[in-house]
């Protein structure tokens, strides 16, 4: 498998501005170093669906615009964060206590 390529938003857009002038899939390829046709194929689609969003978002992650949990107030943000972060410190505590019993003194 090879190795991800991750590209700029400019180099994204200046692909797909070369390919609405009518320049060629393989010589928008070879200006802009971009290796699969594939990968000018999916920037194409997204910027005909109106989904200019995700050509900023990083490899492999390709998530829906807006998604994600929503909350009523700061206040209920805040609360969900505290009680992550609290079962945070219990599982450390727990793991602690596993520790001194496989390494005694």
């Amino acid at each position: 498998m090879g190795t991800r390529v991750s590209y700029p938003v400019e180099v994204k857009m200046k692909a797909i501005e070369m390919r609405l002038a009518g320049i060629p899939v393989k010589e928008v390829l070879a200006t802009l170093t971009i290796r699969n046709h594939s990968q000018l194929k999916t920037w194409m689609k997204l910027y005909r669906e109106g989904q200019l969003h995700r050509l900023e978002q990083p490899v492999g992650k390709q998530y829906a615009f807006g998604k994600g949990p929503q909350y009523e107030t700061e206040t209920a943000k805040l609360q969900v964060e505290n009680r992550y972060l609290k079962q945070q410190i219990e599982v450390l505590k727990k793991y602690a206590e596993l520790e001194r019993t496989w390494f005694p003194k």
